[in-house]
């Protein structure tokens, strides 16, 4: 993805090459996937003037040949950094100035990766990285367009079986279970918070009986590696005139902010927008109004008050004001969102209150 565009911030940085490495299976680097679509671990040098070439451990090796890096190497010695550091001499790239990501850079690793590399600096391109994947293209594009899609599928079809959970953590295992069952792979731990149990945005999912009141279910799938994100809220049992008020007005809100979207505009106007629109309940909106979306879960733009971001063509992020009532309960409603001269919802799952 983009390499030609990558290579102006290696020569803005005066970098030789750039490294981006995954010493764990389990935690897949970012740059490294966005730049060569492989997931394992290993080490992808992006060198300022010539081909990228990627160096895995032989057991990966089969994988990483179906990157989208033409060059392969297997690491040869049983140290990480020092067989790197052995390939990178024989094709003759300049050590001077290395390219590193700190935010995937583990504190050993970096231990590790200077031993080898004595006498070079190492320049940190984390946030050119993330404004890089901030505008998409024309293929990631599509990509989120379907990651969309199947959560909106895997989400209605949960919403349909609604009253057949006993438990919240029997949505979220059946959540993971359609998306495992679609060949895809969850963006993020599903969130589903029953009653009073909303009122923490981020409640992990509890193997008590389903409570009655709001349920807050926060989803979302990763297709070909690129995440959707969605909440939708729910009302098990008989909500009250003041219940379906509070709903209507944030669901009222949401609407408007994304009707607010307007290329150049700031983040963070369309956060104090909300936060505005709120009244009364403004101190009840306890987060950011949204956040980018791609290869991670969070990216930029940032859709917060201190944000110094602006919406431009081909950015995708979400859109999600909630209201929080501590031991009481909350309300999100949230959609993913593609902005192309005007703000396209991705996310179509109906927003109106279900009541089930």
């Amino acid at each position: 993805m983009r390499i030609n565009d990558f290579r102006l911030v290696l020569k803005k940085k005066k970098a030789d090459f750039a490294l981006f490495y995954t010493g764990d299976s389990s935690r897949i680097n970012p740059q490294l996937f966005y730049f060569s679509g492989y997931k394992g671990v290993g080490v992808l040098i992006v060198p300022a003037k010539k081909e990228p070439f990627l160096i895995a451990p032989k057991m990966e090796l089969e994988a990483a040949k179906k990157s989208s890096v033409r060059k392969v190497y297997p690491m040869e010695k049983k140290r990480f950094f020092e067989s790197v550091c052995e390939i990178i001499k024989k094709n003759k790239v300049k050590t001077k100035n290395i390219a590193i990501d700190k935010n995937h850079f583990t504190l050993n690793s970096f231990k590790y990766f200077k031993k080898q590399f004595k006498n070079t600096k190492a320049s940190d391109i984390a946030l050119d990285c993330l404004r890089l994947r901030e505008i998409k293209t024309d293929k990631e594009i599509e990509f989120l367009k379907k990651s969309c899609s199947h959560a909106d599928k895997i989400m209605q079809k949960a919403i349909n079986n609604f009253k057949e959970f006993s438990t919240e953590s029997e949505m979220a295992a059946f959540l993971e279970y359609e998306t495992k069952k679609s060949g895809l792979e969850l963006s993020f731990n599903p969130i589903v918070a029953s009653g009073s149990n909303g009122s923490m945005p981020h409640h992990e999912p509890e193997n008590e009986k389903m409570k009655k009141g709001f349920c807050v279910v926060d989803f979302g799938v990763k297709y070909k590696g690129y995440c959707s994100d969605m909440t939708r809220t729910i009302y098990y049992g008989n909500p009250s005139t003041k219940e379906k008020e509070i709903y209507k007005m944030l669901l009222k809100i949401q609407n408007n902010s994304i009707n607010e979207i307007k290329y150049n505009k700031k983040c963070s106007e369309l956060y104090d927008f909300v936060n505005k629109s709120l009244g009364k309940y403004k101190n009840n909106f306890t987060h950011g109004l949204g956040h980018g979306v791609g290869v991670e879960i969070h990216e930029l733009p940032n859709l917060t008050l201190n944000s110094k971001d602006r919406i431009t063509n081909s950015m995708v992020f979400t859109i999600e004001p909630g209201i929080y009532f501590p031991g009481k309960f909350g309300i999100r409603i949230e959609d993913t969102i593609l902005f192309k001269n005007k703000a396209i919802v991705l996310t179509g799952t109906s927003k109106d209150l279900l009541i089930v």
